[in-house]
């Protein structure tokens, strides 16, 4: 039974702690403003500009007698709260943040979250347009206020403005207004979501992602990896082409680490085998050196573009692939039989014979001969309109 009960200790524990925000109260850019408001008159108080990444904040209003002091400050109180989440949205949570003391005076208050609404309400009283209103005169007030599901705050304001009308139609008052921002640490950053989509936007335009069919995967990869090395600021200072460069550098990792590098360049070996089925050999060729130029060519790509060059009769350049085709892989007997082939047909006899005799009884693949893929190359050499001399001797070597 106790056993029971320590695993489930443990997984509300880790339940409790995942769920916590990642962020901190920012006592630094706190607001904390003492104001002095005449019998019947109103005010408007604006906030410091709040810090980049606040997601939500606590506000407390207290009034106070003259010469009463605030026994605890609103930051003091949330030191003790790990994160927003943590303080109730019920009356419970608005006890807890409540200051210890207040006077007899009360006060109504609105909130605004552009100034020329707040000048507006100074003026008329008006709180259409306010973001939060308190019609009923309270003597202290506490709230918590989210970008998820306050207005206030879901308009990206930079600031709030309090607006206050006090009850007391003969003596001045004395208003305590508190405000700490909770700031979201990956948002603190400056990447805000309309930031993170516009470098995935640039991304988008890129020559490599345009090759992809889809680049989701690709781009975010890279977006996320500027995020990390930059922030927003840092990397809007960058040159142009520091810029492209990041791009660059973060492309080439992402290409592979995503997987798509596979996708991509096996599209491209589709569109070359497709551009020979349909006797278009310089395509072929173009495409399966963007291959070799990105340093992605295996064995088998090599044979192909060989091939290919064979087809075109520019023999020396087949040979020239061809040996690279067998330094990545000295056993592909593709290569071999094309730069057999390639020999031959640039009238070095003696190194294409050489070829041909030494590999004549295994097979080019799991069902298809040395001796039957030559007879087979022939054919296709005849159809394209290359003729040799020393075919009949090497068909007659190989028998």
């Amino acid at each position: 039974m106790k056993k029971i009960i320590f695993v489930l200790f443990v997984s509300i524990f880790c339940q409790s702690v995942f769920a916590q925000k990642t962020g901190y109260w920012d006592k630094e850019r706190a607001t904390y403003k003492e104001i002095m408001v005449s019998a019947r008159d109103r005010i408007v108080v604006e906030t410091d500009d709040f810090p980049a990444g606040t997601t939500e904040l606590i506000y407390r209003i207290t009034l106070l007698d003259d010469n009463q002091k605030m026994a605890g400050s609103l930051v003091s109180v949330l030191k003790s709260i790990p994160d927003p989440t943590g303080i109730s949205q019920g009356s419970a949570g608005a006890v807890f943040l409540m200051s210890k003391i207040s006077g007899d005076d009360k006060c109504k208050y609105a909130i605004f979250s552009k100034s020329d609404l707040a000048k507006n309400y100074g003026t008329t009283g008006e709180t259409v347009d306010a973001c939060l209103v308190q019609n009923t005169a309270i003597s202290k007030d506490a709230k918590r206020l989210s970008i998820d599901k306050s207005a206030c705050l879901k308009s990206n304001a930079a600031k709030l403005y309090f607006g206050f009308e006090s009850s007391n139609w003969i003596m001045k008052q004395k208003i305590v207004l508190e405000v700490v921002p909770w700031v979201d640490a990956k948002l603190s950053r400056g990447w805000t979501l309309e930031n993170r989509k516009n470098i995935i936007s640039q991304c988008k335009t890129s020559a490599l992602a345009r090759k992809m069919a889809n680049s989701d995967d690709f781009c975010v990869c890279i977006a996320e990896k500027i995020q990390k090395q930059y922030t927003f600021q840092e990397f809007q200072k960058l040159l142009p082409m520091e810029q492209t460069k990041a791009y660059k550098d973060f492309g080439a990792s992402c290409f592979e680490e995503t997987g798509i590098a596979k996708t991509v360049f096996n599209d491209l070996r589709t569109k070359a085998s497709n551009s020979v089925k349909n006797g278009d050999y310089s395509a072929a060729i173009k495409t399966y050196n963007e291959i070799v130029n990105q340093g992605k060519a295996t064995a088998t790509d090599y044979a192909n573009l060989g091939n290919s060059y064979l087809l075109t009769k520019q023999y020396a350049k087949a040979i020239k692939v061809l040996k690279e085709g067998e330094k990545k892989d000295d056993t592909e007997l593709l290569v071999k039989i094309n730069l057999a082939h390639a020999y031959l047909l640039n009238g070095e006899f003696a190194k294409a014979k050489s070829i041909y005799k030494e590999y004549q009884n295994q097979n080019v693949t799991d069902n298809l001969s040395w001796t039957q893929k030559i007879k087979d190359d022939f054919q296709a050499f005849a159809k394209a309109g290359i003729q040799n001399d020393n075919f009949d001797k090497i068909l007659k070597l190989i028998k």
